[in-house]
């Protein structure tokens, strides 16, 4: 989120594409928007904004799934790209610090 708030190319472009494109779909995990945020204030009203984006809540199976790690926004988003019955294939991660995730049971878009 915050790669697309300093203009990243590639993240734009997943942007465009899940607005403009049947079955295609971003998800903004609550606790990634907030940390986002942070980083870059505006973000995620910016974010939470876009037509596109669908803001994933924190609820209690997420919340349970962030208790047991120490960054809030790692943790909601690993479990949001989880399989589901909504999403069974689970979700990619579109990040510009892939690093982050090695050796996590995540897939993940490079956007460096």
């Amino acid at each position: 989120m915050v790669a697309a708030g300093r203009g990243n190319l590639l993240a734009s472009r997943l942007i465009h594409r899940a607005h403009a494109e049947t079955g295609w779909h971003l998800y903004a995990p609550t606790c990634a928007l907030i940390e986002a945020d942070r980083a870059r204030p505006g973000t995620a009203e910016h974010i939470a904004a876009l037509p596109s984006i669908t803001v994933v809540d924190l609820d209690l199976p997420a919340a349970l799934a962030v208790a047991r790690e120490t960054t809030w926004a790692a943790a909601h988003t690993q479990h949001t790209a989880q399989p589901t019955p909504e999403r069974p294939d689970g979700a990619v991660i579109a990040t510009a610090a892939p690093e982050q995730w090695a050796g996590q049971p995540v897939r993940v878009l490079d956007l460096t």
